[in-house]
């Protein structure tokens, strides 16, 4: 078997009770983690430890599954260029939000007869995003509406990462303006009462009943 140090070193190829000496005199376990590969991958490790950090793992990656919510945006096949977008926009800040986005495209009465207006308008739609989305699930006929799902090309943590630092950011920036209002108030007074004392003159200081 090829044997892997603990510290990811490659010891080379060994026999199992050379591996089992090397994992005593460490007190470490012997780990098989390539075991398709000619000769065997094995490694020193604590095996205790290998199966918390993986059970972590694990758990991680069922938090950021979970956390993938799918947001609904429903459109009619002749929307006007403004309703288009507005919800396009709608679109945009899921996707930025790390959600994934299904498209519903409702169609009513003779407009039933026409899917290619659908198919166009989720088309153009995934063109206009393409920037955030990628196309998970394209264009498909579900009973009188057409389905189209749009997935995040940004994780959720990412965006969430990205959406803190845009928040630090915002609050960084209102404490520098109060700031600059603070001092910029504060100049204004000290100029007012400085134009004050100039415009008062030496004579309104003196006492009216001094005979001069």
């Amino acid at each position: 078997m090829r044997l892997v140090g603990p510290n990811g070193e490659q010891v080379g190829i060994v026999r199992v009770e050379q591996a089992m000496q090397l994992a005593r005199e460490h007190d470490l376990d012997v780990v098989e983690v390539a075991p398709n590969a000619r000769p065997p991958v094995v490694k020193l490790m604590d095996y205790g430890k290998f199966k918390y950090e993986a059970a972590q793992k694990a758990r991680e990656s069922r938090r950021n599954q979970s956390n993938t919510v799918i947001k609904e945006m429903k459109l009619r096949p002749k929307i006007d260029d403004h309703d288009y977008e507005t919800k396009k926009g709608h679109v945009v800040r899921f996707l930025r939000g790390g959600d994934k986005v299904k498209i519903t495209i409702m169609f009513r009465g003779r407009e039933q007869s026409r899917p290619e207006l659908g198919v166009n308008l989720l088309r153009r739609l995934a063109e206009d995003v393409e920037e955030y989305a990628s196309v998970e699930s394209p264009p498909k006929q579900e009973g009188r509406n057409m389905l189209m799902i749009l997935a995040p090309t940004r994780k959720k943590t990412e965006a969430r990462a990205d959406q803190k630092v845009e928040r630090d950011r915002k609050a960084a920036q209102r404490a520098a303006d109060a700031e600059a209002d603070r001092v910029y108030e504060a100049e204004q007074r000290a100029q007012s009462q400085q134009h004050s004392k100039k415009k008062k003159g030496p004579a309104d200081n003196m006492d009216p009943d001094i005979d001069l």
